[in-house]
């Protein structure tokens, strides 16, 4: 009896190994769903959308991309922690992923999610309407400070790293905003157009259009350094408020996801990631190019979670 069980162990365990080499030499066999979980038309949208197109060269089968806005993503990265983790959903994840848990609006945490890939990162910019009596960060500044919750700040929902950017800024000046939360950037973008609110702390890329097109104006970048194609916009940094703040965007997938499922995904990132047509894309639309491996993405997620955790606290909002 002990003999036979030996054996059914062992045949077993080779039946499984040859089943996972088996999965993996299969997959992908259908289309992989790339979940958004912000609106159409924003930053998010647009570099899983230049993924899903580039991938056609490097995955047997196509990506299609959905998109599922709501709660600053918690809509859809919850969807994605309890989704079947067999490689045919993936998340096309936000930072928001490592500042949710911490205001207590979601059930995951960053360990459901295994990363793939990093992609794309961006500061935070403040930007008004071209014809808004604001020409300088310190004139925007001055006037929210001398009339509280008068200015209407646009942001990607509430929590979001719009959210926290805006209020970073009041943390760091004295300034207060009325903060407006809208399904992702874009829908934000579209009200500051239209004169429904004052300003918006989204990235240099999901303004750029428009800016170039004269139709609004950006004041300052939340970074380190100037942003291409903003040259001539300073950092609030070199307005002596010292606040460098950004989102980032990459590949997730399920924390139970196959390894080898996992490895093929990595491969193919990286080669996406690498393809011109894919970096041309972000480099048109003022998207900056941030590719990280896996390891090196977890390392940001869990670093971020700490960092956003502590500003949380500081500015009450949980």
């Amino acid at each position: 009896m002990k003999f036979m069980q030996i054996v059914s162990a062992t045949t077993l365990a080779t039946v499984l190994t040859f089943g996972a080499a088996a999965q993996a030499a299969d997959y992908p066999s259908k289309q992989i769903e790339l979940m958004v979980p912000s609106s159409a038309g924003g930053g998010t949208d647009t570099v899983a959308r230049a993924f899903a197109e580039a991938a056609k060269k490097y995955l047997p089968k196509p990506i299609g991309v959905v998109n599922k806005p709501g709660g600053s993503g918690a809509i859809g990265l919850t969807e994605l922690a309890l989704a079947r983790p067999d490689g045919y959903k993936m998340g096309m994840t936000i930072v928001e992923m490592s500042i949710l848990p911490s205001l207590g609006m979601v059930s995951f945490t960053t360990d459901d999610f295994r990363p793939i890939a990093r992609l794309n990162a961006d500061p935070a910019a403040v930007t008004v309407k071209a014809d808004a009596p604001w020409n300088t960060i310190e004139e925007f500044v001055a006037y929210a400070k001398a009339n509280p919750r008068a200015i209407r700040v646009g942001n990607s929902g509430s929590g979001s790293i719009w959210h926290l950017a805006a209020g970073a800024l009041e943390e760091k000046t004295g300034a207060q905003f009325n903060h407006v939360p809208f399904d992702g950037a874009s829908p934000a973008v579209t009200a500051l157009l239209g004169g429904h609110i004052e300003a918006v702390t989204v990235s240099p890329g999901e303004v750029i259009n428009h800016v170039a097109g004269g139709k609004l104006k950006t004041l300052a970048i939340m970074a380190d350094q100037r942003v291409k194609g903003f040259e001539t916009v300073p950092t609030l940094k070199e307005r002596k408020i010292d606040l460098s703040i950004g989102t980032w965007r990459g590949l997730v997938v399920p924390k139970n996801t196959p390894q080898n499922v996992v490895d093929v995904l990595k491969v193919a990132a990286k080669k996406i990631a690498e393809e011109p047509a894919f970096m041309d894309t972000l480099a048109r639309l003022n998207l900056g190019y941030g590719y990280l491996d896996d390891a090196a993405f977890k390392v940001v997620i869990n670093q971020d979670r700490e960092t956003f955790k502590a500003l949380i606290a500081k500015l009450g909002l949980k």
